[in-house]
């Protein structure tokens, strides 16, 4: 199978149904956008949330200068309380404080450029036995020596969670009412190609002609068709990142600052996307295809 013939034969049918391509495409850059969008809004809570993952509810941030003894201190008083009171800790040091700051603020490069390893105030993280206790544990090593603050933000991360929960269910809901909608499209359009064809096909296959030959021009539509909108969608969704993580809102858990995605985020959930939308024209030509070479 030359790839002349491929190239000629996939050409001719999408200029053959100009009309129906540009919808199925559309239809298709639509459904992908938004399922781009709850990606990046995922990220982007990643990004917000990178503290207070794997299950850390507590964050004892010692001062920057801090004394060996008096983080020590910290550090026997944590361990005399396993697991009564407390599950897990561990201690986050300056260079990780840092490269943690670096994550959260990706998208502020001068407010990184006045910062540096020394001035980051190391931790323990925490994981209470019980949630209720949060509180008292703040409490209790609040006004320690050597400790700048105790953060234990649960209620601004679940309600960032909550209100991320209802715009993921709906872009969900919507991204797969347009995918059918885009699969219908794309199915409509290469059984009118090849009902069209279907002479010629029928010809083709008593002179001996395979299946697959007679299959893959138009499953190269279909994935021309899949490959153009998610080319598109992944263009909204890369250059439209910041607005579409806003949707969820600011980052209250680092002084109110938007969320950001970086742009190397942006184009994994970008090769994402061109993936499913090229097997999704593929999938949705190949059985399109089929009932017409039951010759």
């Amino acid at each position: 199978m030359s790839s002349a013939y491929l190239l000629r034969e996939t050409g001719g049918n999408l200029v053959r149904n100009i009309v129906m391509t540009v919808a199925a495409v559309v239809t298709m850059a639509v459904s992908l956008s938004a399922l781009g969008g709850v990606l990046i809004m995922r990220q982007a809570i990643n990004k917000a949330t990178v503290q207070w993952q794997g299950g850390v509810q507590l964050a004892i941030f010692m001062n920057a200068n801090a004394s060996g003894q008096e983080i020590r201190a910290i550090g026997d008083e944590l361990h005399a309380m396993v697991p009564q009171e407390i599950q897990k800790y561990w201690w986050v040091d300056k260079e990780r404080a840092y490269a943690e700051f670096k994550q959260m603020f990706a998208g502020e490069p001068a407010f990184i450029k006045v910062m540096s390893v020394g001035q980051m105030p190391p931790s323990y993280r925490v994981v209470p036995a019980r949630a209720q206790n949060v509180a008292q544990l703040a409490g209790q090593f609040d006004n320690q020596p050597g400790v700048h603050n105790v953060g234990y933000p649960q209620q601004a991360i679940n309600q960032m969670l909550s209100h991320f929960s209802t715009l993921r269910t709906v872009a969900l809901v919507l991204a797969a009412g347009v995918m059918v909608g885009a699969i219908a499209l794309i199915i409509n359009t290469i059984q009118l190609a090849i009902f069209s064809r279907r002479r010629e096909v029928a010809v083709m296959k008593l002179v001996g002609a395979t299946n697959w030959f007679i299959r893959v021009p138009f499953m190269l539509e279909g994935l021309a068709h899949g490959l153009a909108g998610a080319c598109a969608a992944f263009m909204l969704t890369y250059f439209s990142r910041g607005t579409i993580a806003s949707f969820v809102g600011s980052d209250s858990l680092n002084f109110g600052a938007p969320l950001y995605v970086s742009p190397h985020e942006a184009v994994f959930t970008g090769v994402f996307i061109l993936i499913v939308g090229m097997l999704v024209g593929m999938v949705g030509s190949a059985f399109a295809v089929k009932r017409f070479l039951a010759v």
